[in-house]
């Protein structure tokens, strides 16, 4: 059984605009983030990154999710190990 899911954009209808409002912001970036995490959009992106590109995006991410997420959190929601 599949641990991971991108539902959210087999079913999303909105306007997938940025700056409206703070609902239609959540939306679009969930949009953006899921197509992003697309298998064959990595396997092209991914290359053409530089070291340091890809070191921003890693640092970026990390840092956000020790922001926002507890511990269990962490590992219950983003890893899937709990």
């Amino acid at each position: 059984m599949k641990k991971d899911s991108h539902e959210f954009i087999h079913n999303y209808r909105g306007m997938g605009a940025f700056g409206l409002d703070r609902e239609t912001d959540e939306e679009t970036l969930m949009f953006y983030l899921q197509k992003f995490s697309e298998d064959k959009f990595m396997a092209g992106f991914i290359p053409r990154l530089t070291s340091e590109e890809m070191i921003h995006i890693y640092d970026l991410i990390n840092n956000l999710l020790h922001k926002h997420l507890s511990e269990n959190e962490y590992h219950e929601l983003f890893l899937k190990d709990r």
